[in-house]
């Protein structure tokens, strides 16, 4: 059996995403999602703690993201992790972990507009989840 490497994080966007467009037309989306998370500290006191996520997405993703996403906008991501490394003009190896989508939900709408154009769900002008995914590339598809 093969592993797993499968991440959900449902989050607001820390920044808008930053578009590339690459040879050959593909296009690669870059973004902050910030996660947050409550507990009680050793006083009883509330506590919040921030979990900042580098987020990557590919094409037809890119897209939507370049097109949709906003700073502070909701949003659900499925994805995988993904470790890659660079280096500097100092020559110096820097390490980055992101998430590469492979599912995209707007949870929140942008301000101003209907999240993508879809339709109300009915609740006071709320636009209704907006989900877009990523297709395969033939070099990934496991048979």
């Amino acid at each position: 059996m093969s592993g797993v490497n499968k991440v959900i994080l449902v989050g607001n966007l820390g920044k808008d995403p930053e578009i590339r467009h690459l040879e050959g037309g593909v296009s690669v989306a870059r973004f902050s999602l910030a996660t947050n998370e409550y507990y009680k500290d050793k006083q009883g006191a509330r506590t919040e703690r921030t979990e900042w996520h580098n987020i990557t997405a590919w094409r037809g993703l890119a897209e939507v993201a370049e097109k949709y996403l906003k700073k502070g906008q909701q949003v659900y991501v499925e994805g995988k992790l993904r470790t890659r490394q660079y280096q500097d003009k100092d020559n110096q190896t820097h390490y980055i972990t992101e998430i590469v989508v492979d599912e995209l939900t707007m949870l929140g709408g942008r301000p101003g507009s209907t999240a993508a154009g879809a339709a109300s769900n009915g609740a006071a002008g709320e636009p209704a989840p907006q989900t877009f995914r990523q297709e395969p590339e033939l070099d990934q598809l496991p048979f």
